[in-house]
C-alpha cells in the first residue's frame, strides 16, 4: 500500500479549499449577477397588482404576455431599435479602425513624440465621460447638432481604450515574424493586412465586443441629445414607457418586458462571441 505523507495531505487540502472558494465565490457571482435577472423575467410577465404586492410576488399569479406588445405599441419601439442600430453600428466602426490604425502607429512607425501621445491616451482613460458632457453639450449646441444623430455619434467616437488594448497586443506579436516581412519588402500597409490583422483576431473581436456593449447600453449622452422619440436609443427611450404615466405607479411589466428586448441583441452578440472575447482580453496577460 503507498503511503501518503503529511506534506501530500496538506496539499491536497489546500486544493481542496481552492476548489471550496472557488465555488462559493461562483455561486456569490451567480446570485448578483441571476437574481435581478430573474426577477426582470418574471416582473415582464406580471400584471400590475402582482408588481405592487407587498410581500413581493416571486411567481406571478397570472402570466400576462401583453406586456411585450405594450412596451412595442405604446411607444415608437422600432424607431428607439432602428436609432440604436444606427449609432451603435456607426460609433462601433469608427472606434474599431481608429483603434487598430493608431495602436498601429504606436507600435510599428518611427516618429517624434510618440511616447507623450501614448501618455496622452492612458491620461484620456483616467478621465470619466462625465467630466467632458458639459464641454461636449456646449459643442454641440453651437454646431446646430441637438436632437440629431451626428450630436450623439461624433462625441462618442473617442477611442482611447481601443487604442491602449490594440498596443499591448501588438507588441506581444512576434518580433521575428515582423522582421521577416519588412525584409521581404511589405509597405506598412501589407504589414498591417497580412501579417499583424491575422494574428489578432481574438483581440480584434474582444476589442469589438467591448465597442458594442458600451456604445448599446450607453444612456447619458444620447438623454441629452435626445428631444424626441425621433433620434432616441432604446435605453433613452426605456425611461420614456416608464414615464408614459403616472411614475408614482408605472406599470413595470411593460418597462421590464422592454428591457428584456433591449438586452437581447447584445446577448446574442456576446454569447456568440464569447470565446473569441476571452481568449483576446486574455492572450497579451499570457504572452507577457
Amino acid at each position: 500500500m503507498k503511503h501518503v505523507g503529511p506534506e501530500s495531505l496538506s496539499y491536497q487540502r489546500r486544493v481542496l479549499l481552492v476548489k471550496v472558494l472557488g465555488y462559493a465565490a461562483m455561486a456569490c457571482v451567480l446570485l448578483i449577477v441571476g437574481v435581478p435577472l430573474f426577477w426582470i423575467l418574471i416582473t415582464s410577465f406580471k400584471a400590475r397588482p402582482d408588481i405592487y404586492t407587498h410581500p413581493a410576488v416571486y411567481w406571478p399569479h397570472s402570466w400576462h404576455p401583453e406586456n411585450y406588445k405594450a412596451a412595442t405599441t405604446d411607444l415608437p419601439f422600432w424607431t428607439f431599435l432602428r436609432n440604436s442600430l444606427i449609432i451603435t453600428g456607426i460609433i462601433s466602426l469608427v472606434k474599431f479602425v481608429l483603434g487598430v490604425f493608431s495602436a498601429y502607429g504606436l507600435v510599428f512607425l518611427r516618429f517624434p513624440g510618440k511616447t507623450i501621445i501614448f501618455l496622452v491616451i492612458i491620461a484620456a482613460l483616467m478621465v470619466p465621460n462625465q467630466i467632458t458632457v458639459i464641454s461636449n453639450y456646449a459643442l454641440i449646441a453651437q454646431l446646430g447638432w441637438r436632437n440629431t444623430l451626428q450630436g450623439i455619434i461624433v462625441p462618442l467616437c473617442g477611442v482611447a481604450f481601443g487604442t491602449f488594448l490594440m498596443r499591448n497586443h501588438f507588441l506581444s506579436l512576434p518580433s521575428e515574424v515582423i522582421e521577416a516581412a519588412r525584409m521581404d519588402g511589405a509597405n506598412w500597409w501589407r504589414l498591417l493586412t497580412r501579417v499583424v490583422l491575422p494574428m489578432s483576431g481574438p483581440t480584434m473581436v474582444a476589442f469589438a465586443v467591448v465597442t458594442l456593449v458600451n456604445e448599446w447600453n450607453e444612456y447619458l449622452w444620447p438623454f441629452l441629445m435626445a428631444d424626441d422619440s425621433r433620434v432616441a436609443t432604446l435605453p433613452v427611450g426605456l425611461t420614456l414607457l416608464q414615464n408614459t404615466e403616472n411614475p408614482s405607479s408605472t406599470n413595470w411589466g411593460p418597462v421590464m418586458a422592454g428591457t428584456l428586448l433591449t438586452m437581447l441583441p447584445i446577448l446574442i452578440v456576446f454569447l456568440v462571441l464569447q470565446r473569441h472575447m476571452i481568449k483576446g482580453l486574455t492572450s497579451g496577460a499570457v504572452k507577457g
